[in-house]
């Protein structure tokens, strides 16, 4: 069984930067490609970014091209998510997630493992 634990969301005022983490236990990373995806209040889970197993390959939701940035240490075996300029509107929890046969993919139901989320909450 795979767990994910998200690491690093917190309050903010708009402008802002956080860095998400993503770490498995029982797993290598590596193994894997990721993607962050985010839900807010009411609404549907959305994704945000995602990364292949290499990191050669990263997708970006429109929502949060030039402000957010996904990257892996594999050697660490961590994902992270370096959110910049931020905005009331990325208030969501975030969640990571991993698949080994799909790719770097923008829809939920292509990742087999999600963590527990990391509640991110920026004020205007």
């Amino acid at each position: 069984q795979v767990q994910l634990v998200e690491s690093g969301g917190g309050l903010v005022q708009a402008g802002a930067s956080l860095r998400l983490s993503c770490a498995p236990s029982g797993r290598t990373l590596s193994d894997y490609h990721t993607g962050w995806f985010r839900q807010a209040p009411g609404k549907e889970r959305e994704f945000v970014a995602a990364i292949s197993w290499t990191g050669s390959l990263a997708l970006y939701a429109d929502s949060v091209k030039g402000r957010f940035t996904i990257s892996r240490e594999n050697g660490k075996n961590m994902v992270y998510l370096q959110m910049n300029g931020l905005k009331p509107e990325d208030t969501a929890v975030y969640y990571c997630a991993i698949n080994r046969a799909y790719g770097p993919g923008r829809r939920a139901g292509e990742y087999d493992y999600w963590g527990q989320g990391t509640q991110v909450t920026v004020s205007s």
